[in-house]
């Protein structure tokens, strides 16, 4: 077996593990194992393609047609180690939903449904990150558009149905003009795979090259929650159940973040939209930031700074420098992990004090002292205490703004660094309130589950081993950033099989078979 039959499994075992979830729907706890066995083989195999793309990029064409005709997934140092993140953030987040259902006797359906939407996420999130296709990254999109919106309304609360019907629609205002670009690629290029675009896109008119670049910039900026496209995060995130909310949080505005790196890398490498993502950036650090220093309820505050420290990601995208790239890519490893975290750590305040609202609580030191470390753990990592690794991705982003030198890129590091200070004033100001402030009303100390609570504990554990292994993932980070700063790689790995010249002339491939240097596609 080659390693490149691994690749369609992380979006193959989880539909698979739906379908199995919904024929027996009446078994809530054989969809349980099935789940769990499912995220388990995910998370193996992203291990697996996480030291074999190392030694370059896996390629499969699906259906066996060959690029750029087919549909082929791609798993590079980059989607590698997504998949790697996302499926043990899934498993854990996972985990602590199943335990909270049955501390809350929510065993049976209706939540049977939950199981399987929940494996179709996961699905979709996976299919976003392997494919090398516009049109399959649209459908990426749209698998994760449905399943989450059947998550956000879990229950049917009016607050949740209002958060949904937003949620919806900002999405397929989204998805809408991600089609129109699809459309309008298609008519200049001839094609929508990422690969073959990459040789195209130099050869059509600059004008209609920016049109396309800024229809899937703003397609995808409304995904990431990019200011002014975020206002809708705030309003969607905090209705949801805790294990929704943080794996809402962890994952899908960092699609959205995926496919800009994706995209400027590989199909616009020129820099004709850096200052306005550095733009971009600095507004959503600061009006991010500053929304969660204003916030008296702590999911709103995490929402806030989910969208705040969305800007140090755009921030390392919009210097295209290969030390900003590195600092990107180990950025989001990071706060993917951090930020469920500190969801989750929420789901148990609120189950201790009965309540998210700061002015409400107080007094969970007392009775809930193991809590309090482990809200303060990911808290400073968020904030880029030194030495966790929230402080080593923020650094390398402000080293590769000061190796810029521009005008810009020096507010954007000053801006950067009062966000980091106002995300720490905000964070131990929640801390504080939450913990260490007298309460309103007495708390009763109650026995938190032992799933909710070791699941917590083990991406707390996660988090810290970044720190850990900073500098093995660093190199890993900076091989990946090489990677997405050489497009001929990802190019050649796609178009090219074994000299079979996929996707080009025999003669191209034959001249490429005999020559050191990168031929150029006809």
């Amino acid at each position: 077996m080659t390693l490149e039959l691994l690749v369609p499994l992380p979006v193959m075992l989880p539909l698979l593990g739906a379908g199995l979830n919904l024929a027996v729907w009446r078994h809530t706890r054989v969809q349980r194992v099935v789940t769990i066995a499912v995220l388990a083989l995910m998370l193996t195999v992203g291990a697996i393609l996480l030291v074999a793309a190392d030694d370059g990029p896996l390629v499969i064409d699906l259906g066996g047609w060959a690029a750029p005709v087919g549909i082929n997934l791609v798993a590079d140092r980059l989607s590698a180690l997504m998949i790697t993140v996302s499926s043990a953030v899934l498993l854990c987040v996972f985990v602590y939903s199943v335990a909270q259902g049955v501390a809350d006797g929510d065993d049976e359906a209706p939540l049977a449904i939950y199981h399987p939407t929940y494996l179709v996420l996961a699905a979709g999130v996976s299919n976003a990150f392997l494919t090398g296709d516009l049109f399959n990254l649209y459908v990426g999109f749209e698998i994760l558009l449905a399943a989450s919106y059947v998550l956000l309304t879990l229950g049917g609360t009016g607050a949740r149905i209002r958060a949904g019907t937003i949620y919806v629609v900002v999405a397929l205002v989204s998805s809408l003009l991600f089609l129109i670009a699809l459309a309008m690629i298609y008519a200049a290029t001839g094609t929508i795979n990422m690969a073959q675009l990459a040789e195209r896109m130099g050869d059509i008119d600059p004008g209609t090259r920016l049109v396309l670049e800024l229809l899937l910039l703003l397609a995808f900026g409304i995904k990431a929650a990019i200011f002014p496209l975020s206002a809708w995060l705030p309003d969607s995130y905090p209705t949801a159940p805790a294990p929704v909310t943080a794996v809402f949080a962890g994952l899908l505005t960092k699609v959205g973040v995926y496919a800009i790196i994706r995209t400027e890398t590989l199909l616009f490498p020129d820099d004709a939209t850096n200052d306005l993502l550095m733009l971009a950036a600095l507004l959503t650090m600061l009006v991010g930031i500053l929304g969660a220093v204003a916030q008296d309820d702590i999911k709103r505050l995490l929402s806030f700074t989910l969208v705040s420290h969305i800007g140090y990601m755009i921030f390392g995208i919009a210097l295209a420098s290969q030390t900003g790239m590195t600092a990107t890519v180990f950025y989001v490893a990071h706060h993917i992990t951090v930020q469920t975290t500190l969801f989750l750590v929420v789901g148990l305040m609120e189950r201790v004090g009965g309540t998210t609202s700061l002015a409400r609580l107080g007094g969970l030191a007392k009775v809930a002292p193991l809590l309090a470390i482990v809200f303060f753990v990911p808290a400073m990592n968020l904030a880029g205490i030194p030495p966790l690794s929230g402080f080593l991705g923020k650094v390398g982003l402000l080293q590769g703004g000061v190796e810029q030198g521009t005008g810009l890129s020096y507010t954007l590091v000053v801006g950067g660094i009062v966000t980091s200070l106002l995300t720490l004033y905000a964070l131990v100001k929640a801390w504080n309130k939450a913990f260490w402030q007298t309460p309103p009303q007495e708390v009763s100390p109650q026995r938190l589950p032992a799933g909710m609570v070791g699941s917590t504990i083990a991406l707390v554990a996660l988090g810290l081993s970044l720190t850990l292994v900073a500098g093995p993932l660093f190199s890993y980070a900076g091989r990946a950033a090489d990677t997405l700063m050489d497009r001929q790689v990802y190019i050649d790995s796609v178009l090219v099989d074994d000299g079979r010249g996929q996707g080009r002339s025999p003669e191209v491939a034959e001249e490429k078979d005999g020559a050191p240097e990168a031929v150029e596609a006809p």
